[in-house]
């Protein structure tokens, strides 16, 4: 009953480091797009990394397994594979993975050209930007850390991510207008809630929908789906950004989130009919 929330308080961890990880290399950066330090701030990234990683081999110790692992030898692409094909094969879980991508896909090619389009639109530089995306990781804090559980309790975690997708779509349709600082805010916290709301909801769908023996498979097909995601979706943004102007993407990540919006809100009617015809 609080696998929302539990994923909300990763989701708000990841915020946090969305606070503190753009504020500083923005800050390292330089102020303005004529005065840019682009060295500084991956060596900030780098010395971080080695950070997180000292801390992993120090405190994140492997769980006692109650069965031993099979022994490795020739790959074996059934054991692989299969189950991928036995999570994918629980009813309405082959959606939630399309889902996923399609949410996924949108946000990241807002992540690899909003400082391109503020550099454009705004003329924003490296700190303008990394502050902006400092804001996010607070709404994603605020969202993921506090709201995600009581918002789930209340409306279940179908609305919930409805409520996201919608909350999406209009950020993208809002900021490519945006002239001013106030509605670049507005835009930019309705993705980051969005987002916020989204990405626990379909996690925690997820793993309610997958075979219990299965549920490790399950999220782990869905955050592959996440990662493929954010291949293809920059390359996207990046030739829609290149071809059709800076308006492009974020109109076409829209056009996306409305279809799946479409998508889910049908869903949840299918289900209502369905227990109203079988209390």
């Amino acid at each position: 009953e609080n696998r929302a929330r539990g994923m909300g308080l990763f989701g708000a961890a990841f915020g946090l480091g969305f606070i503190a990880g753009p504020f500083l290399g923005g800050t390292l950066a330089g102020f303005g797009p004529d005065a840019v330090n682009f060295t500084l701030p991956p060596l900030a990234a780098s010395a971080t990394s080695i950070l997180a990683a000292g801390l992993a081999l120090v405190f994140l110790k492997e769980p006692i397994r109650e069965t031993a692992l099979p022994e490795t030898g020739a790959p074996d692409l059934g054991r692989w594979f299969g189950p991928i094909a036995a999570a994918l094969a629980r009813p309405g879980l082959a959606g939630l993975v399309i889902v996923f991508f399609l949410v996924v896909f949108a946000f990241s090619g807002l992540e690899t050209t909003f400082a391109l389009w503020a550099e454009r639109q705004m003329s924003w530089g490296p700190s303008e930007v990394g502050t902006m995306f400092a804001g996010v990781g607070v709404v994603a804090v605020i969202v993921q850390g506090g709201l995600i559980g009581p918002l789930t309790r209340r409306l279940g975690e179908d609305r919930v991510l409805l409520t996201g997708v919608v909350s999406l779509a209009a950020g993208f349709v809002l900021l490519p207008t945006a002239t001013n600082l106030v509605v670049v805010m507005l835009a930019m916290a309705l993705l980051a809630a969005g987002f916020s709301l989204a990405n626990p909801s379909l996690n925690s769908l997820v793993s309610r929908n997958a075979d219990q023996a299965r549920q490790g498979a399950a999220l782990g097909v869905a955050q592959s789906a996440a990662s493929l995601a954010r291949i293809f979706g920059p390359i996207a943004a990046g030739i829609l950004f290149t071809v059709g102007g800076r308006a492009l993407p974020y109109f076409a990540s829209a056009a996306i989130l409305i279809a799946v919006g479409i998508a889910l809100w049908r869903r949840g009617r299918r289900a209502v009919l369905s227990s109203q015809k079988n209390p």
